[in-house]
């Protein structure tokens, strides 16, 4: 699996803990949250703690801050913008109330727009391919057709075009 598929699955995490259980302050939750997945990541490689055992968290690697830098700005642009992500999903989900649709589909809906509208960096139709792909893996198959109708919707209205030619 990618790096950038990795941070956006990580991504897609957050928010949708964000979206159940908002935070009070947002830098700590963040930190928490990436404390948590070096820790599960070193219970995975060492095997869990024992009893009383205090795990001391080694410095990020290399790889985890790469992830991290990644994923950050994907998640504090999601939230910046979300009023306005979250208008754009009511207006082509149609027949569904937002807080009708799944919560992880939601939050990767809201990365994908965000992706999508505000990152010129990265195709849309990337945005697109990576969202359907989280959603098959972290939600049901007819979630990954619903994502990819609604994303292909939203691509449709962009005013950019799908690859800069450099």
């Amino acid at each position: 699996m990618g790096k950038r598929r990795e941070s956006r699955e990580r991504a897609v995490q957050f928010l949708f803990q964000h979206d159940l259980n908002p935070p009070e302050d947002i830098e700590a939750a963040l930190n928490e949250f990436w404390d948590s997945q070096r820790a599960a990541a070193l219970a995975e490689e060492k095997g869990p703690a024992q009893w009383g055992e205090k795990t001391e968290l080694p410095p990020p690697t290399t790889e985890e801050a790469a992830m991290r830098l990644f994923a950050e700005p994907l998640i504090r642009g999601t939230l910046q913008h979300r009023d306005a992500i979250d208008a754009e999903i009511k207006k082509y989900a149609q027949n569904w109330e937002l807080h009708r649709i799944a919560a992880v589909d939601r939050n990767i809906l809201r990365l994908a727009i965000y992706e999508m509208r505000h990152r010129e960096d990265i195709p849309p139709i990337v945005s697109i391919n990576e969202a359907v792909d989280i959603a098959k893996k972290f939600s049901t198959e007819d979630s990954g057709k619903f994502v990819n109708g609604l994303l292909d919707k939203v691509k449709g209205e962009l005013m950019r075009p799908a690859r800069i030619v450099k």
